[in-house]
């Protein structure tokens, strides 16, 4: 009886150190999502200036090159191209992606969508600069929280497991 006391404890001990190293990870994981994101707004850039290729066709050869999970908001936004304008289409993309981006980041991605298709290449690519000017700040914040929360979390719940574990001993 006494064992399984233990190793209930234990067990306890272990969900609540997992649960607090579960939520310091989506500060990592943003920061990441956004570096991916600032890249490849950067490859859409090059291939806006320089291959001339439809918008479309850029948007899956960027959803090929990245993550799976940005990569899926440019393939969402292609795909909705088809009986959508380029402007509402990334919209939408941006508000249906399940990611760990915050409503301020996504608010940041969807400023793109304001010339998406509308206006020549240099408008296109200076409202691509004028985002990634935006997004680099969104990166910077995020980095500052990263730093200042992933190891509160982590702490915090392992703290906790051992305060449950020494209330029920």
């Amino acid at each position: 009886m006494q064992m399984i006391k233990y190793f209930m404890l234990f067990f306890i001990l272990v969900a609540c150190s997992l649960i607090g190293r579960y939520l310091s990870k989506k500060y990592v994981i943003r920061v990441n999502e956004l570096e991916e994101m600032k890249n490849a707004l950067n490859m859409f850039q090059s291939k806006i200036k320089f291959t001339y290729d439809p918008i479309p066709q850029i948007f899956e050869e960027i959803s090929k090159n990245t993550s799976q999970c940005i990569g899926n908001i440019f393939l969402e936004a292609k795909q909705k191209m088809q009986m959508k304008t380029a402007n509402i289409a990334w919209e939408e993309a941006i508000e249906e992606s399940q990611n760990s981006l915050t409503k301020e980041d996504k608010h940041v991605l969807k400023t793109l969508s304001k010339l998406l298709g509308q206006t020549d290449v240099e408008g296109q690519t200076s409202q691509i600069e004028i985002t990634q000017k935006f997004l680099e700040t969104q990166l910077q914040e995020a980095q500052e929280q990263r730093i200042r929360n992933e190891k509160l979390y982590s702490k915090l719940g392992t703290t906790i497991g051992l305060a449950i574990v020494i209330i029920l001993c």
